[in-house]
């Protein structure tokens, strides 16, 4: 994955300083690989990982994920908190929860004293509750944990003014870039949309070697 490129040095500036910036394009293996490699860092003993993500079935399958990698089941090393569904145990270290759940986590322990590490996931998908843990989490480093840090990881931010803002360091993955070739079915019903998917698959898989990757607008088109 690209990101191994960069862990040496998220690892060097997460030891000196308390925020970071993480730009990465999809696929990099920042919401995956990453908080995995931060579990041994020495600023992180004795506490724990809260990753942020915007929904709850990314939440739910980026730990199973994680789980996976590390051969374990959900639930031991790696868990999630969702609305009206959680996942963790006590060996739990990283702990992967919607942006609520976070909200009401610091409403009861402002200070966030078991958690050593705060990742805010798809930062760009900007909303009031990403925004509100964001503002409680700078209050709590500026005043009752210095040693709390900050983990900012987006495929598209504004950058700059992100930096200004936050008066961290950017460290930027570049990803990799395949060839694409395009090809054109023809004119089509779209009103037939579903059938018309199944018929270009269909096609595609004949005429051609290895996976397929569909998108349609909605469930209903899907499951049809």
């Amino acid at each position: 994955m690209p990101i191994k490129e960069l862990i040496p040095e998220v690892k060097k500036i997460l030891a000196e300083e308390n925020t970071l910036i993480l730009h990465a394009p999809p696929g990099a293996g920042k919401s995956t690989l990453l908080p995995l490699t931060l579990v041994d860092e020495s600023w992180l003993v004795g506490k724990k990982i809260i990753m942020l993500e915007p929904r709850r079935l990314a939440a739910k399958s980026i730990a199973g994920r994680m789980a996976e990698l590390l051969g374990e089941a959900l639930g031991h090393t790696v868990g999630y908190r969702i609305r009206f569904e959680t996942k963790v145990s006590e060996h739990t270290i990283i702990e992967v929860v919607t942006e609520g759940i976070l909200t009401r986590m610091m409403q009861s322990d402002n200070s966030l004293e078991s958690v050593g590490l705060v990742i805010f996931d798809e930062f760009h998908e900007r909303s009031i509750h990403a925004d509100v843990a964001m503002a409680l989490c700078r209050e709590s480093q500026n005043i009752l944990r210095p040693d709390l840090r900050i983990l900012v990881m987006s495929a598209t931010l504004d950058i700059p003014n992100l930096t200004e803002i936050l008066q961290a360091k950017v460290v930027e993955s570049k990803g990799r870039q395949f060839p694409i070739t395009t090809h054109y079915a023809g004119e089509q019903d779209f009103m037939l949309l579903p059938e018309m998917m199944a018929n270009t698959i269909t096609n595609a898989t004949k005429s051609h070697e290895g996976d397929v990757l569909a998108f349609l607008p909605g469930e209903g088109e899907i499951k049809k």
